[in-house]
């Protein structure tokens, strides 16, 4: 059985910008926790988490600065959709919400600001910066950012690091993004229809969200909220650390859904940081963890660069390592080894 989609719920608007009636929806979602004999979360017997990865306006809304497309050119708005509707769908039984929210400021290494060519010009979005680009001088650190940090920060020999660590380490190299999920800004904050859902969830079921930023740290991209993409500096000096409290309290529930944006970044790599893990831990603990597919889609920019098939790629690992891969559209209680 699932619960019913309440009224209020509106597809047509999952993709604009608005602003959510808490006083309103609040009394709705006591009212309807009431009229369907939902109980409060902490009764729960069996324990389920909603891992909902960047659900934000700067990815998931067209016209705003990473809108994931995917190759259909809505993916984002079509998985928002239908992460709401499985959201009110299965309201009775997810235990909690876990939202990340990739949090950011001007000045970082993956902004154009960081970067200057021999001409003085920034690198454009999009740009790919390797470790032969930086060693050879085709892209330097900007003086003026280099001069904004600590002294006892060497913001030049630590970028030629960075970029030689993403190549040793075999993760994606350093890309160029256009400013985006700025904090403050209106892109960061969550997509209104998903906000809304979580909302309804925290107040039907007596169940805070639980918001958990990443991607702060001007020295690191960070696409997983586990880890990120570099932890030390070129003198093995600790820059960032993995988010151990947060991996416990994942490991702690019954099963896992994953869901969010995009496919073939930060939803990939927080996966697999968090495979990474369970390998260390016990391997049997993947099958606790359920990928929702058609809530998430990979970056697409047409004729610039499409990372749909690493993405795949991506999900047939986690697949083949016993990870669960499933359809919001599927009743739960027909997903494999699903708990009772």
């Amino acid at each position: 059985m699932t619960t019913p989609i309440p009224a209020h719920f509106n597809p047509a608007t999952v993709g604009s910008i608005w602003r959510v009636p808490y006083q309103a929806r609040a009394a709705e979602a006591q009212a309807y926790a009431q009229a369907h004999s939902i109980t409060a979360a902490h009764t729960d017997l069996r324990r389920i988490c909603l891992l909902a990865i960047d659900m934000q306006n700067t990815f998931c809304l067209p016209d705003f600065e990473l809108f994931v497309g995917g190759r259909s050119g809505t993916g984002a708005v079509d998985d928002a959709t239908r992460l709401c509707e499985f959201i009110y769908q299965n309201l009775d039984v997810i235990t909690e919400i876990v939202p990340t929210m990739d949090t950011h400021a001007a000045t970082q290494i993956f902004h154009p600001v960081f970067w200057i060519d021999p001409t003085g010009a920034h690198p454009d979005p999009m740009t790919q910066v390797s470790y032969d680009d930086v060693k050879s001088g085709q892209w330097r650190v900007n003086p003026a950012v280099a001069k904004s940090f600590a002294e006892a920060t060497d913001v030049v020999a630590f970028a030629l690091h960075y970029v030689k660590e993403l190549s040793e380490k075999d993760k994606y190299p350093l890309t160029i993004w256009p400013y985006h999920s700025m904090l403050g800004g209106i892109g960061h904050a969550l997509v209104p229809a998903f906000e809304e859902a979580c909302f309804f969830h925290n107040l039907a079921r007596t169940s805070q969200t639980r918001f958990e930023t990443k991607g702060d740290n001007p020295l690191t991209e960070n696409y997983s909220v586990l880890s990120p993409e570099v932890i030390n500096n070129e003198a093995e000096q600790p820059i960032g650390q993995k988010n151990d409290r947060l991996i416990r309290h994942l490991l702690d529930f019954d099963a896992v859904i994953i869901a969010g944006q995009a496919k073939s970044h930060c939803v990939a790599w927080t996966i697999s940081d968090l495979l990474a893990e369970i390998q260390v831990l016990n391997p049997a603990l993947a099958g606790k963890i359920y990928l929702l597919e058609d809530c998430t889609s990979p970056v697409v920019v047409p004729e610039v660069v499409d990372f749909t098939e690493a993405a795949d790629a991506a999900y047939e690992r986690f697949s083949a390592a016993g990870m669960n891969i499933v359809q919001s559209t599927e009743p739960i209680n027909r997903w494999p080894n699903f708990p009772k």
